[in-house]
Order: structure tokens, then sequence, then C-alpha cells
């Protein structure tokens, strides 16, 4: 029987045998003598082991090594149990040395453990749970909030003429196959503001009216009576958009309304001006040369008895009474004629008269035409009506009075469908298109002024308003080799010392709208034969109908 004996590796005595046996001495030249290298002696601990063999371990190769019984007379041999009792401690080393050995193999041949963070409590467990679903709970509503689909779609409502064709190619090359754009148009604002104010009264919207479109024009003028009836919903984030900021103070001044469409600072944003003009006056000048008349140069040539019967106009009540009162020398937005105006209403009802007698037509569809076969000499009307015809014929000037003159814009607004009911609309199901502010924003910048400046569509840009966009080298550029339109405009605009006295038509206050009711109603029938005209009766009832709260 043999024994295993481990020598531990971080021995201090590498060279020299571990545990000395007092007893130990070579035997000199003896064939079974213990070799010289060192060994560790156990002669001490087994003394009953007489020729036996024991694999003694060393930091040498291991070999076996006889153990000789020793020369003199030894007690007897006794069992290996019985030697192990005898020296506990020994197996003890021999127990703790193999622990540690299979240890350092362990940890030698093991991964490396990765580093694990202490569990959580149970209340921060919960708690992290409650913002986790919290947060999901968050990201599942904004995402029901928004439309997927392969293209967005973009319902605009325009009035005839009023955007340039050029707008519409280069916004769907900028937006790209994501957009699919639908645009209708209408002859006139009324018809829009009919549309309008049809389905909210029957609280249904069929899906060609202008109600289902997410975008629709209005005239400025409209806009206070189109807030104050709930035909069209505020802006959201108006104030944010690049298109607002880039506006001058009097437009975010005059768009800021209440919820009856008066003019307020601390209002909300109903619509988004793109483009603008003013009240011209155009006339034949071959038949002032050859009636030998002045050429008109401001208001008060319109009372020139030398014009009587030769005049058409517009058939709107602010535009009338707005011309007489420059006439006279006051504003267009006079808010109290008894004490803002000499005279006072007598003094503007006289002027009136007199007016009413040097106008042949008030209308607002043929007053053109009338012009335009000669029946008239002279046509006082909107810029973007009267340019387009002037251009058409080779004899007119048009021009702006130089004491100043109302100005007008088109606008954009959103129609407030949400209160109808709207499972036909189509696209209009959860709100305006995505695409709005896009649209806004495309229209105000300064590039779009090109068709202006070019006179493709009459007008300005809303940037043009109170600071010019363009250099004079431009406008050279632009009007060599083309037939010129006798005008004192520039690029569409009136001279600068002309527009600094031209103003916006702001809400009537409540005296005013008195004074006007009373006006149309005193003022005495123009009777011209058989020729077709509007009198002052429809304007009246006109302005019953669209002034009246």
């Amino acid at each position: 029987m043999g024994l295993l004996l481990l020598q531990p590796p971080l021995s201090p005595h590498l060279r020299h045998p571990l545990l000395f046996s007092p007893s130990y001495h070579p035997i000199p030249n003896s064939s079974t003598s213990i070799p010289t290298s060192p060994t560790l002696s156990l002669k001490p601990f087994l003394p009953s082991f007489s020729q036996s063999h024991l694999l003694i371990f060393s930091h040498t190769t291991p070999r076996a090594v006889p153990v000789h019984s020793r020369s003199d007379n030894s007690t007897p041999s006794h069992s290996i149990c019985d030697s192990i009792r005898r020296h506990p401690l020994f197996l003890l080393h021999c127990a703790t040395f193999a622990f540690f050995l299979a240890a350092s193999r362990a940890c030698a041949c093991a991964p490396p453990r990765i580093p694990t963070a202490p569990l959580p409590s149970i209340s921060e467990a919960v708690a992290t749970e409650e913002i986790e679903d919290e947060e999901l709970k968050t990201a599942f509503e904004k995402w029901k909030s928004k439309s997927y689909a392969l293209t967005v779609p973009l319902t605009i409502v325009a009035l005839q003429g009023s955007i340039p064709p050029a707008w519409i190619k280069e916004f769907t090359q900028v937006q790209g196959k994501r957009l699919k754009l639908n645009i209708g148009y209408r002859a006139n604002l009324d018809s829009i503001f009919s549309e309008l104010t049809s389905a909210s009264d029957k609280g249904r919207v069929q899906p060609k009216s202008s109600m289902a479109a997410d975008i629709v024009s209005i005239g400025d003028s409209w806009l206070s009576h189109a807030v104050a009836k709930g035909l069209i919903e505020p802006i959201k984030n108006a104030q944010e958009q690049d298109w607002f900021r880039n506006l001058s103070q009097k437009w975010k001044v005059y768009l800021c309304r209440n919820s009856k469409g008066e003019l307020d600072p601390n209002g909300e944003i109903y619509a988004a001006p793109y483009r603008w003009g003013t009240m011209v006056i155009a006339y034949k000048k071959s038949k002032f040369k050859k009636h030998n008349l002045k050429p008109i140069e401001d208001w008060n040539d319109l009372w020139r008895p030398d014009l009587c019967g030769k005049i058409a106009m517009v058939d709107s009540p602010r535009e009338i009474i707005g011309a007489t009162l420059k006439y006279l020398g006051g504003s267009y937005n006079t808010t109290d004629i008894k004490s803002q105006v000499t005279g006072g209403r007598e003094a503007v009802l006289k002027s009136l008269t007199l007016f009413q007698r040097q106008v042949r037509l008030f209308d607002n569809v043929h007053y053109l035409k009338s012009f335009a076969t000669g029946d008239v000499w002279v046509a006082v009307g909107w810029s973007g009506d009267v340019i387009p015809a002037a251009k058409r014929m080779s004899d007119v000037t048009v021009i702006v009075p130089k004491s100043g003159t109302s100005l007008w814009a088109d606008i954009w607004a959103i129609p407030y469908t949400t209160k109808c009911m709207t499972d036909k609309i189509g696209g209009r199901v959860r709100g305006p298109s995505p695409l709005i502010h896009q649209w806004m924003d495309f229209c105000v910048q300064a590039a779009r002024d090109i068709p202006f400046r070019e006179l493709v569509v009459p007008g300005s840009s809303p940037l043009c308003l109170e600071q010019s966009i363009h250099t004079e080298a431009a406008h050279n550029e632009k009007d060599r080799g083309k037939p010129k339109l006798d005008t004192n405009l520039v690029d569409g605009m009136p001279p600068r010392e002309i527009l600094e006295r031209c103003e916006f038509l702001e809400p009537l206050s409540d005296e005013a709208m008195e004074d006007y009711r009373w006006l149309l109603s005193n003022v005495q029938k123009p009777h011209f034969g058989s020729f077709r005209t509007t009198t002052f009766d429809q304007l009246l009832n006109k302005f019953k109908a669209n002034f009246s709260s």
C-alpha cells in the first residue's frame, strides 16, 4: 500500500526537505538508500511502514522511494488507520493542501464573473414599474394622435386668380410624393363666405363644400364676421411659426382678434395673409385726351362735373362711404362721424348724394365690363380686379389716390369644421391637414413675390407692406423688353409716401355702424334710365346682412 503526499507550491524551502527527521541519516554505499535529492522524510510520522514504498512529491519529478525499516529494533508495525489516528495534524495538512489546490485550479479555469447590481427593494420596484407604465401610456397616446398614411392630403379652396400657377408647382416639388394636393377655386369671395355660412347653419358639411377644406381664402373685410359667426377657428401655435414671426407689426396687430372679431392684442390669430393690394382708380386715356380732361390724381377728381355719369364702382358700402370720407379729409376707419368730420352727418350725406349722381353703376361684376365697352370712362375698384383688365387694354391708366386709399388682403383661414357633422368629409375627420403651416409659410417667403412683381397675378407679398424685399436693379431687369402698364404703382405697390396714408378696413364701432345705416337710408336714389344699376336700397340691405351683429 502506498500514500500520496503533496508538497505546497509556495514553500520557502524549495531545495530542502519540508519536514526533517532527527533520526534521518543517509546510509553510505547502500543500493537502497534514499537519493540525495531533496525529499520528504516520513520516518517520524510513519514508523510502522517498514519496507513500504511511498510516492514522494517535491518540486522535482515525482518518483517512488523505498522506505527501509530502521536498523535497530523498532516497535511492531501498525496499520495506516492507526498511524493517521496518532497523527491527526498530518491529515489536516494534507486535506487543506488538497482543498487549496483544487480551488486554485477551478478559479483558473472558470470564466470571469459578471458584476451584478444589488436587487432593488419592493417599494423601488413598484415605483419603477409605475413610471414605466406612465411612459408607455404617454407614448401610446402620442402614437394614436398621429395619422400614418402613404400620402398627406391638403385641400384648399381659393379665390380664382389669386394664386400664381408657379406656386402650385413649386410647393409640390418641395413636399415631394407624400403630398396629395387638392385645390378648388371660387369666382368670388362671396361664394366662399356663403358656403361657410350655409354649412354652419345646417350643421352638416358636404364633401365639395368650402367648409370641408383644410384652408380657404377669405377677404380681410370678412374676417371679423367669420370669427364672430364661428365660421373659422384660431390657428394653433401661430405665434411660434416662421410665417407669423416674419410679418411686420402692422400685420400682427391686424390679424389678432377676440371671439367677437374685434381687434384685440390679447386675442388669437385667425388668419394668415398671402397677398394684398389697394383700391385704385382706372381711366381711359383716349377718352380723357379726346375731351381734353385733366388726369385723375385723387379722390376729389371723382366729384368733377365733367365726369358725371361716367364712373362705375364696386358696390361695397365701406368703399363708397370711405371714398366720401377721404374726399372730406377723413379716414376710412372714422369711428364717429359727428365728432371727427367737419359738418358731421349732414356734410357726409350731401357729399354722398353728389357722388351717387356721378356714378352710373355700383356693381361688383359688371363695372369692369361697362368700363371695357366704353360705357363709362372711369372704374373704381380693387387692384386685384382692375389691373388684369387694364393689362388687356392699351389706353388705360391706373392710379392710387395720392391722399391714400383702403388696403385689401386675401388671407388663409381654417374652416371651423369640427363643430359640424364630418362623417362625409373624407380627410377632414381629425382636423386640418398637418401641412397647413408649411403652406402658409411657403406663401409668405420672399421668393413668392416674383409673380406679383411681374404682374402675373395682381397684388404684393405680405413681406412688402412696410419694407421692400427687392432691389431697383431687379426691377429694371424685370421691365426690360416688356410692355409697361401706365400706373403709379411700383412692383404692384403704391409709392411709399402714398402707402403711409393707406389703411386696412377695421371693424366698425357701434357708433359708426349707426352712422352708416343713417347715411344709406337717407341718401337720394339714383335714376339712370334702363341702364343696370345697384340702388342704394340694395346697398343698404347688403350692409345690414353683412355688418349687422
